[in-house]
C-alpha cells in the first residue's frame, strides 16, 4: 500500500523535558491506524507536531509526499490533514447544519466577494456543502439533529458532530484525538461502526486513545509509545502478545507480561 502521512524522527522538548525522542512512523492510506501508550508517552505531543498546533524541534512529516513539518494548522488542514480534539469544539449557539457548514466553507471554492455578490459560484458552494452536511450527519445518525443547537446535544453526540465537521472538507487524513474516552459502550460501538464504514470508503485514520480494546479491535496496525519514544509498532494480535507493551502500557510485572505474552 501506498504510505499516505509519514513522520520521521521527531523530536520535541518542554524546559528540558524531552517530550518526543526521535519518534517515527508511517500510515498508509486507506488504513487505520492506532496510536496508544501510558500518560506522558507523548501522543499529545506527537498529534500536535503532525497537525501544525505545535513545532517540532527536529524530524519531518510528510503528507502524500509533501513536506508539511512546521507549517501553520490552516496549512496543514487546506494539505489534507484534519483532526478532532479531546474537548470538543463546536459553536453551541448554532445548529448542528451551521457547524458543519462553517466547518466547510473554508475549503469550497467561493470566495468572499461571490458571498457578497451571492453569485451563481456561490450558491453552488452553498449547495454542495449543504448536501454533503446532511449525508455526514446521516452517516453518523445525527441527521434527526441537524437544526438542534449543537449546545444541546449530549456529549457522545458532540463527539460524532466533531467527526462529521472534521470530514467536511474531504481529507485525505483524518487524525481522531480520544473519539471515544467518556462515551458510553453502546456508543462506542457506534463509533467503531462508523469509522469502518467510512474506511470502507477509502477515509484513512490515524486515531490516539486510551482504550485498548477499541483501538484493537479497529485497526490495521498499532502504534505504541513510551516515554516519548516507539515502544512496538505491528498487528493487534502483535501488540496483544508484547511482553513490553503490557509491561509499559498495562503495568504488568515482567514474569507476567512474559507469562501472559507466551514464548518469544
Amino acid at each position: 500500500m501506498t504510505v499516505l502521512l509519514e513522520v520521521r524522527d521527531l523530536q520535541k522538548s518542554f524546559a528540558g523535558v524531552r517530550a518526543l525522542d526521535g519518534v517515527s512512523f508511517a500510515v498508509e492510506a486507506g488504513s487505520i491506524t492506532g496510536l496508544i501508550g501510558p500518560n506522558g508517552s507523548g501522543k499529545s505531543t506527537i498529534i500536535d507536531c503532525i497537525s501544525g498546533f505545535a513545532r517540532a524541534d527536529a524530524g519531518r512529516v510528510t503528507l502524500a509526499g509533501a513536506d508539511i513539518t512546521g507549517r501553520a494548522p490552516e496549512a496543514v488542514a487546506r494539505a489534507g490533514l484534519m483532526r478532532t480534539f479531546q474537548t470538543v469544539l463546536l459553536y453551541e449557539r448554532l445548529s448542528l447544519r451551521d457547524n458543519l457548514a462553517i466547518a466547510g466553507q473554508e475549503f469550497d471554492a467561493a470566495i468572499w466577494l461571490d458571498e457578497l455578490l451571492r453569485t451563481a459560484r456561490y450558491r453552488r458552494a452553498v449547495a454542495a456543502a449543504d448536501a454533503r452536511a446532511r449525508r455526514l450527519l446521516e452517516l453518523v445518525g445525527l441527521l434527526g439533529c441537524a437544526e438542534v443547537d449543537a449546545g444541546l446535544l449530549s456529549y457522545g453526540q458532540k463527539k460524532l458532530a466533531a467527526l462529521a465537521a472534521a470530514l467536511m472538507s474531504q481529507p485525505k487524513i483524518v487524525v481522531l484525538d480520544e473519539p471515544v474516552a467518556g462515551v458510553n459502550p453502546t456508543r462506542i460501538r457506534a463509533v467503531e461502526a462508523i469509522l469502518c464504514r467510512l474506511n470502507a470508503a477509502g477515509q484513512t485514520f490515524l486515531i490516539i486513545e486510551h482504550n485498548v480494546e477499541f483501538i484493537t479491535n479497529l485497526c490495521h496496525r498499532v502504534i505504541v509509545l513510551d516515554q516519548g519514544r516507539k515502544l512496538a509498532e505491528g498487528t493487534p494480535a502483535q501488540i496483544r502478545q508484547d511482553r513490553r507493551v503490557l509491561e509499559a502500557y498495562l503495568g504488568m510485572p515482567p514474569q507476567m507480561a512474559a507469562a501472559v505474552a507466551g514464548p518469544a
